[in-house]
């Protein structure tokens, strides 16, 4: 007797529909479970055996046998569970055969019968809608996760015993839907630009590069407030598009990190890992692959603070992921893909003790430990750093002054007003902001007048930059002029670029 049934697995970031294919024969009892399953779905026996008993359903005799295909990928996890009882049970014609054809069917089981989350179901549910399936039998704490995909019946249960009912023709009383696809609660912030005192110059840093999606590298004493103005800077970004907040859920459901309710992503992401992270952890891998924290701050903030306290080897690995917005990770099961096109915000001190350069502290570092600590920073990497900002000391007027600052709703609206006006001239390029300019359009997009031609080239000699070092100053100018509402980039653009590029300034802080 022989059972179909269809489930989904995921493979990197992407869900793929499998076949489940249960047998039973005449012999000794067995339960054999091939397709490349791993541990955790190799437990998979003991699990489904005891829901159905549990659940008062009869377990099928004789010598069963259940392929997962396509069987020359590996499947892991719990996720399988509730497909394989209810293949099972469909050998023993306790649920309709033909009827169970028409679902995907996911979730894990308790020994009791009740039906558990799993992680993954956003990207699961596409895949199974990519080939052509429009029903899925889910746990019911994962419906809000799935409600996420338009043109899908969902069918939401608590225990195999609703599974079974549905697949005994009760299905209308379980089938939900959404009418209007949840966007999760607004986003609120706990960090706000008015909250900080002065700091004008790294302020106004913070909203080009806000504006046009650049990297940005603070450099000042402890206690300047590089932290804070990172940690402010979400609270000015503009909000992310629909497909920008599908893409960034499917990523958290990947992961596990998208809590039961949530519904879909809609605050850009802000991460901050520690330094002590590992190269695997931040930019992806491991087995079964998973993405990192670079591709879990896709379309938002990754914030290093202290840079120079990362692993040299470890920030180097962020070179390639800087300019393709993507990282490719080989393994020997397979090349995975991962998106990851964020901002990249970091921090440092001038030297170890911190106060190099300070007029009310004297620095304890001699020029050898300073030009050590420096060289942790690769002169590649800082070329890709597109605004290179001096934070200095707050002077005490400032941190005494009760006026408000300027809240950061008042900057977010300028910066969506810049960003409008790149959304309009890139509309169907796939160019999000200025800071993902190709080279080979640069010259298109940023129009220089006379006067800022010849600047650019002046301090492209005397600071001897490089080709990477000039298309950034173009970017950042040609955020700039956005900012200003003008679509030519005139010398101010450009000299206001140019004060952010400066490739000696960690290293003149430690001459």
């Amino acid at each position: 007797m022989l059972a179909l049934g269809f489930s989904a697995a995921m493979h990197g970031i992407d869900g793929y529909v499998v076949r489940v294919e249960a047998d039973a024969s005449p012999g000794t009892p067995s339960f054999v479970l091939v397709g490349l399953p791993d541990r955790s779905l190799g437990e998979a026996r003991e699990r489904v055996r005891a829901a159905i008993t549990n659940s008062g359903f009869r377990y099928p005799a004789g010598r069963l046998i259940v392929n997962l295909a396509p069987a020359d990928i590996r499947k892991e996890g719990p996720g399988f569970d509730l497909a394989l009882a209810c293949a099972l049970l469909a050998i023993d014609e306790q649920i309709e055969r033909t009827l169970l054809q028409e679902f995907v069917v996911l979730g894990e089981l308790a020994l009791d019968g009740a039906a558990q989350a799993v992680t993954g179901v956003l990207p699961m549910v596409l895949g199974a809608k990519a080939c052509g399936f429009t029903k899925i039998v889910l746990p019911e704490r994962n419906f809000e996760e799935a409600a996420l995909v338009e043109g899908i019946e969902l069918y939401p249960v608590r225990t195999l015993s609703d599974a079974v009912a549905v697949f005994c023709g009760h299905g209308a009383k379980y089938r939900r839907t959404i009418e209007a696809r949840p966007v999760g609660e607004a986003a609120s912030f706990v960090h706000d630009f008015a909250d900080v005192r002065g700091q004008e110059g790294a302020k106004r840093a913070l909203e080009i590069a806000a504006a046009g999606g650049h990297n940005v590298l603070l450099v000042g004493p402890p206690g300047c407030g590089k932290t804070m103005l990172s940690r402010c800077l979400p609270s000015i970004l503009p909000s992310m598009t629909g497909e920008e907040a599908l893409k960034v859920t499917k990523l958290y459901s990947v992961t596990g990190l998208l809590s039961a309710g949530s519904g879909l992503v809609r605050a850009r992401p802000f991460r901050m890992p520690h330094h002590t992270i590992t190269q695997i952890a931040l930019v992806g891998g491991g087995s079964p692959p998973k993405p990192g924290e670079i591709s879990l701050a896709h379309h938002g903030v990754l914030m290093l603070d202290e840079l120079l306290e990362f692993g040299r080897a470890t920030i180097e690995v962020l070179r390639q992921p800087l300019e393709e917005g993507a990282v490719t990770v080989a393994r020997a099961s397979g090349t995975f893909t991962f998106p990851a096109r964020f901002m990249l915000v970091c921090s440092a001190n001038p030297c170890p003790c911190g106060y190099r350069g300070d007029p009310l502290r004297e620095c304890r570092c001699d020029g050898a430990t300073v030009a050590r600590y420096a060289a942790k920073l690769s002169g590649p990497l800082l070329d890709r750093l597109d605004l290179q900002i001096d934070v200095p000391r707050v002077p005490l007027d400032d941190l005494m002054r009760r006026t408000p600052a300027e809240p950061s709703s008042a900057v977010r609206a300028r910066v969506e007003a810049a960003r409008a006006r790149q959304q309009a001239r890139y509309a169907g390029s796939g160019i999000f902001a200025n800071g993902q300019i190709p080279s080979a359009l640069a010259a298109q997009h940023c129009r220089l007048d006379a006067e800022g031609a010849a600047l650019l080239r002046a301090a492209t000699t005397a600071k001897r930059l490089s080709a990477r070092g000039y298309d950034r100053i173009l970017r950042v100018a040609r955020t700039i002029a956005d900012l200003a509402g003008t679509e030519t980039i005139d010398a101010g653009h450009v000299g206001e670029a140019i004060q952010y590029r400066s490739l000696e300034r960690l290293s003149a802080k430690a001459a």
